[in-house]
């Protein structure tokens, strides 16, 4: 058994950008605009943003443009707190907010326009279970 849980804010979010490349069904995902420097605060601190890349069919969340040029649907943004991350789902926060209600994590809806969900992952088991939230967002085609 574990005695200690890994809950430091910083560590979360990374353990989470690279869990989100290990599944087949989020090969289409990447992690952009990811701030290397990122130090957690009480309001959260952007840390990076998970995109679907363009091709891989989305529903109708914002396109973008990633480093390379490339178009993009922004798919989430994580952001820091000294002792949790919290992940703002842009597509399909619906299925997202359904999936990680599942999950047995805590979510919020988050009252802006376009709508949110708002997923919270206070210790390192709930990274991996934050993940089916990422691919039932990926999943809806809208």
């Amino acid at each position: 058994m574990v005695a200690e849980r890994t809950t430091a804010g910083v560590r979360l979010a990374q353990l989470l950008a690279s869990a989100t490349g290990d599944r087949d069904r989020l090969r289409a995902v990447a992690v952009t605009d990811a701030d290397p420097d990122v130090a957690p605060t009480p309001d959260g601190t952007l840390a990076y943003r998970v995109r679907l890349l363009d091709g891989a069919g989305a529903g109708d969340a914002d396109a973008g443009d990633d480093a390379h040029g490339d178009a993009d649907t922004a798919v989430a943004e994580v952001f820091v707190h000294p002792e949790r991350v919290r992940v703002e789902f842009a597509l399909a926060p619906d299925e997202a907010a359904e999936a990680a209600a599942a999950e047995g994590l805590r979510v919020r809806p988050k009252a802006t326009t376009p709508p949110r969900t708002v997923v919270f992952v206070e210790d390192g088991a709930q990274v991996k279970r934050v993940l089916p939230a990422f691919v039932a967002a990926v999943d809806d085609d809208g």
